[in-house]
């Protein structure tokens, strides 16, 4: 897969990465895509019988898609310049955010989001986030989920930070 190396670097385990492809991916702006599993924890409870994506976990894939995949690619770029198409580089799977940019931790510190469509189980979505400017290893995106059709389902904007982590999170 070519962006491999942006999805080996995601610091979330399989039942809260909501990441499944990245298509398209520069400086400016990240695509991605990701497919609703029907036996997703939160199913279960939200609600019965009627099972509706949570808005919380809306808002996490944008926030993964639009703005932790574009900070790693991003931090990854100013730390080692990686080219596109080089070859992937090893990586050890015991540190999923491995890399030259170091272990990553991302932080949201705001999400400003619009809900215009639920999202149900097995629905694929896409993701599309724009960089609004990026300084002081803060992200500010303007990120949009759509459906399959290309219908918003979900608009808004999103900052955050993503911190060099010796593997200890610590408040100060």
């Amino acid at each position: 897969m070519k962006y491999q190396y942006i999805l080996d670097r995601l610091p979330y385990k399989s039942s809260f990465r909501f990441v499944d492809e990245i298509s398209f991916l520069d400086p400016d702006k990240v695509i991605g895509h990701y497919t609703l599993r029907a036996d997703a924890f939160f199913y279960a409870d939200h609600f019965p019988g009627n099972p509706v994506t949570p808005g919380a976990i809306v808002t996490e894939i944008m926030a993964q898609i639009g703005l932790v995949v574009l900070g790693i690619f991003l931090l990854e770029d100013e730390a080692a310049e990686p080219a596109i198409e080089a070859a992937e580089p090893a990586i050890d799977p015991a540190e999923p955010a491995n890399g030259p940019a170091g272990r990553l931790f991302p932080l949201l510190t705001s999400a400003d989001v619009s809900f215009l469509k639920m999202v149900l189980p097995g629905q694929k979505v896409t993701v599309i986030s724009s960089r609004v400017y990026f300084r002081f290893n803060k992200l500010k995106c303007r990120v949009v989920m759509q459906d399959e059709a290309g219908e918003p389902i979900a608009s808004g904007v999103f900052a955050g930070m993503i911190i060099k982590n010796d593997g200890r999170i610590k408040n100060k």
